[in-house]
């Protein structure tokens, strides 16, 4: 439930709204002036303020503009008697979203409370939505917002991708896990007529049926057990914009009948509601899957694959452009430089040589990672071999064209596994002068999960629980 915050100076009917929505399960925090309205506020982001309009000092619209210059997303109902509608209406003007006259019953209370909780809801959703967008746009700009490489296939795709993201089709983006997928989509959305609405991602294999539905097309109170409220899904939040669905190959076959006709009639209907939703969104797929073979196999819809399919885009995998990687590794190294290792500028020779002779099964991301791993742990202004993963630094361990590790006479893969961790626990602990805290800080693992790994490599002793300096 959520937090209320009364403002009205009539003792009776403050008392009486404070008990209305507290019986509704909400917790309420009521006060007797703006004054006190605003301070109250000031300490606790309150989910819905409810307002007299006529009140000594500070009256309503006086609260109304001075908790819109706090947070213009805040939600606002005032209250006022029959004869100064035309008071209330100059509120909503100033920023109220509703109004209630007195004398009103409990339940159009409780009603109109509901209704603008759901605004509520809905305008943090939308928050969170643009602020994720803004941070994801971010680390984009250091990529100059599109991939990096000069090799002929990134060239040839980025042609591709200017030409695709004029027009408003549905586009199949196809590439290995970790090609950059959700980049080429984010591409899409900027360059396209519809940049400056929302860029909304679902994460289709990350969501089970249920939930994956919900989370498309939205779902009504009491839709299912736990729908308390209302719910916009994301094809109504990404209205004027792009909606990118990743890994569109492992939806069930439940929902790509419902994404098939939001595709066909541009229209939604939320989980147990009967009311028909027209909305405005480009969508661009992504999946590492071969979806015609899906499609043999009876596991995709046929005509689905072809209404997403009407732009076909393929990212090659790093492998097939190993003169790209020198280049995006020095990218990378300019992208978390700052953050983790100030003093790292750049690679040399042997550190490139050891990147480029792996086969990078885990392409572009598997780079990125190997080169942020590198820089907590490089010592001078340089990268060097040493300072890279030592499954790609050591002779012992490398990878044959597969991608998977060079087995060393009779060495099974687990103990080759276990011995690369080893190393990398043991270059964290010395870099971190034993501190076991900042230890398990540079390798990213909990605390408690990097004392075992101490005691199983024998760096303490067992049961070991030594304070850290």
């Amino acid at each position: 439930m959520a937090h209320v915050l009364i403002i009205d100076d009539h003792d009776t009917l403050r008392e009486g709204m404070t008990l209305t929505l507290t019986r509704s399960g909400h917790t309420v925090s009521a006060v007797r002036s703006g004054a006190d309205g605003l301070a109250a506020y000031k300490k606790t982001p309150f989910e819905l303020v409810v307002t007299d309009l006529k009140m000594d000092g500070m009256d309503g619209i006086a609260v109304t503009q001075a908790l819109k210059a706090l947070n213009p997303a805040v939600v606002v109902m005032v209250v006022t008697a029959f004869g100064t509608i035309e008071t209330a209406v100059r509120a909503m003007q100033e920023g109220a979203y509703d109004f209630i006259t007195k004398p009103f019953a409990p339940e159009v209370l409780r009603a109109k409370v509901d209704k603008g909780l759901e605004l509520a809801s809905t305008r943090r959703q939308v928050e969170r939505l643009t602020a994720r967008t803004a941070a994801h746009e971010a680390d984009a700009a250091l990529t100059h917002g599109h991939l990096v490489g000069d090799s002929e296939p990134v060239q040839r795709l980025l042609t591709q991708v200017r030409k695709a993201a004029a027009s408003d089709a549905t586009v199949l983006v196809r590439g290995e896990s970790g090609t950059g997928k959700e980049l080429v989509a984010r591409m899409l959305h900027q360059h396209s007529p519809r940049k400056d609405g929302p860029f909304v991602v679902v994460h289709c294999a990350a969501l089970a049926e249920t939930l994956l539905e919900s989370e498309l097309f939205g779902h009504e109170r009491g839709a299912f057990t736990g729908a308390v409220k209302r719910k916009l899904g994301r094809f109504e939040l990404a209205d004027g914009g792009t909606l990118f669905l990743d890994e569109i190959g492992e939806i069930p076959a439940s929902v790509q009948t419902k994404l098939l006709r939001v595709l066909q009639e541009k229209e939604i209907q939320r989980v147990g509601g009967e009311e028909t939703l027209k909305v405005d969104v480009r969508v661009v797929s992504a999946t590492h899957r071969d979806l015609q073979a899906e499609v043999k196999a009876g596991r995709f819809r046929e005509d689905l694959y072809y209404r997403l399919h009407i732009v076909p885009l393929l990212l090659p995998p790093l492998r097939e452009r190993p003169e790209d990687i020198g280049t995006l590794a020095r990218h990378f190294v300019a992208k978390h430089a700052l953050r983790v290792n100030r003093r790292v500028t750049g690679l040399d020779d042997g550190a490139l040589r050891a990147l480029t002779r792996h086969a990078w099964p885990g392409n572009v991301r598997e780079l990125e990672n190997a080169v942020e791993q590198a820089l907590v742990f490089a010592e001078g202004e340089q990268l060097t071999e040493a300072d890279l993963p030592a499954y790609l630094g050591s002779p012992q361990s490398r990878t044959d064209a597969t991608g998977l590790p060079v087995l060393q006479g009779d060495r099974p893969l687990p103990d080759i596994l276990e011995d690369l961790e080893r190393q990398l626990i043991a270059r964290a602990y010395e870099k971190a002068g034993k501190v076991k805290t900042e230890t398990a800080r540079l390798l990213g693992i909990k605390t408690s999960a990097l004392y075992y790994k101490l005691e199983k490599y024998g760096f303490i002793s067992k049961g070991e629980r030594p304070e850290d300096g």
